[in-house]
């Protein structure tokens, strides 16, 4: 079960959101990170206390070298930016290169991710009983945003909430 306390997505993972996430995250359409921090900011507006502190989930840096940019950075900073709440882009650091998690079952992608994930040294001031806001451009099985918030509620941050663009619906 998930250790955060709130979560929100502002799409499902699905025709015009799936082609939304994909372009951000693959067809270097930065741009759409700000229209979709709006979306985002709407989502959670009725659910973050004053002092939340939004991060964003960390890509790891050989990762973010063949990328060249971390999506849920660039929609952390637009979401800072519309909700008027403080970013710490760098609270969290991808410790351990993993494989990509597509095609991997929700077991699998706990495995994976399972210690992949730690707060930044010297963050660890920064975040002591402060609510976070982690933030991610898809949910599929919430390994990634789970793996995060055990980090955050390791390291004494207060109760941790959790915003996507899109969530991959649950097939029933």
């Amino acid at each position: 079960p998930p250790s955060w306390v709130q979560g929100r997505s502002a799409l499902v993972y699905r025709d015009m959101g799936r082609k939304l996430v994909l372009a951000l995250k693959h067809g270097d359409r930065q741009d759409i990170a700000k229209p979709a921090a709006h979306w985002m900011a709407r989502s959670v507006a009725n659910i973050l206390p004053a002092n939340t502190l939004i991060a964003p989930i960390p890509l790891h840096w050989r990762r973010m070298m063949k990328r060249r940019f971390n999506q849920s950075a660039l929609l952390a900073r637009a979401l800072s930016q519309e909700t008027g709440h403080q970013c710490c882009l760098d609270l969290l650091k991808r410790i351990r290169h993993t494989r990509p998690l597509e095609g991997k079952n929700r077991t699998e992608r706990y495995s994976v991710l399972h210690g992949a994930i730690r707060v930044s040294t010297g963050a660890r001031a920064t975040i002591k009983g402060r609510p976070i806001l982690l933030v991610d451009d898809v949910m599929t099985s919430g390994a990634t945003l789970s793996c995060a918030t055990r980090a955050c509620i390791d390291a004494g941050a207060g109760p941790i909430r959790v915003v996507t663009l899109a969530r991959v619906a649950k097939e029933t």
